[in-house]
């Protein structure tokens, strides 16, 4: 009896052991892919964000003397107006390229341009943002902006296509201070929660992922007022609450039944097709948010209501 005893407890003793162990090797797994991806996917962005400011960086540059020559060109010509009297050819060209449209549109041309400029750089700013390389230290950063970048990532999943209108993202942003995090991680974390929130609306609007087929979507024919009601929306709200930074990713779409949500943060668990999802990305978000941050991140949801995560992170 002693014996059977002493070897009960060996094998109780060796299976807490394999326990423990299988949950290093499944959290050192997560921690590998989650480098991984942001290795990859902050290489990606940066090197986008660079190549684009080279070019930019001329435009811009050139543009202000762009401006300065065709001002002065337009000054010149209006010299020529006024001191000769024009051929009837003349006359004729300047009906037909309606001259008095040209000299008053051409400047306006150019400001539009150093304004697409503009824009283009401040794409180029988020870009930088969301790919910003975690130092081994936690930085200073605000989660806001890691919103936005991410928002600015995912815009062209956002806008409307034949099957379904623009979804509508709703900001309610509160005052944030920066908080101590990995920026890079975090981004990741809400590319995850924001991604999934877009193919809950796809999926609610007919553009399900589980109809996905080499050839393309198959679509369930129905109308933009039948999938409006209620509105494609995102919400997006943060706010400080009790020395925590709180962010809400709300939708509209699908919703989760309570099977699916109890197993949401499950290493291995996906509800999308073979080939369209790996069931790491949640389990590695919860990861970021917990165990690298000290947060929380909890999910409620509802069957055909949509869905909400929210995420808690300490200020200190």
């Amino acid at each position: 009896n002693r014996q059977l005893l002493e070897l009960n407890g060996a094998l109780e003793k060796a299976n807490r052991e394999l326990k423990n162990n299988y949950k290093k090797l499944q959290e050192a797994q997560l921690q590998l892919v989650q480098t991984e991806k942001m290795s990859t996917l902050g290489s990606l962005v940066a090197g986008v964000a660079h190549e684009i400011n080279n070019p930019l960086g001329f435009v811009r540059g050139n543009l202000d003397y762009a401006l300065e020559y065709i001002q002065g060109l337009l000054g010149h010509l209006k010299l020529y107006q006024q001191q000769f009297d024009p051929t009837p050819e003349i006359k004729e060209n300047a009906e037909q390229i309606d001259i008095d449209f040209v000299l008053k549109d051409l400047p306006n041309l150019i400001i539009s341009m150093e304004e697409g400029v503009k824009r283009i750089g401040n794409i180029s700013t988020s870009l930088r943002t969301f790919s910003r390389a975690d130092a081994v230290a936690k930085m200073p950063f605000n989660l806001n902006d890691g919103l936005d970048s991410t928002l600015l990532i995912l815009k062209h999943r956002l806008k409307s296509n034949e099957e379904r209108p623009d979804i509508e993202v709703i900001k309610k942003y509160g005052s944030l201070p920066e908080i101590k995090c990995f920026p890079g991680q975090l981004n990741q974390v809400f590319m995850n929660l924001l991604a999934n929130a877009i193919d809950a609306l796809d999926e609610r609007s007919g553009v399900s992922l589980r109809d996905m087929k080499p050839e393309g979507l198959r679509m369930q024919h129905r109308s933009y007022a039948d999938i409006e009601n209620p509105p494609l929306q995102i919400e997006i709200e943060t706010e400080m609450k009790d020395d925590k930074v709180i962010v809400r990713i709300r939708d509209r779409g699908v919703g989760m039944s309570e099977e699916v949500k109890n197993r949401i943060f499950e290493q291995g668990f996906t509800t999308k097709p073979v080939g369209k999802g790996t069931g790491l990305g949640m389990a590695i978000a919860r990861q970021i948010v917990v165990e690298k941050h000290g947060g929380t991140l909890t999910c409620t949801s509802q069957l055909g209501k949509g869905t909400q995560f929210a995420i808690a992170l300490p200020l200190n």
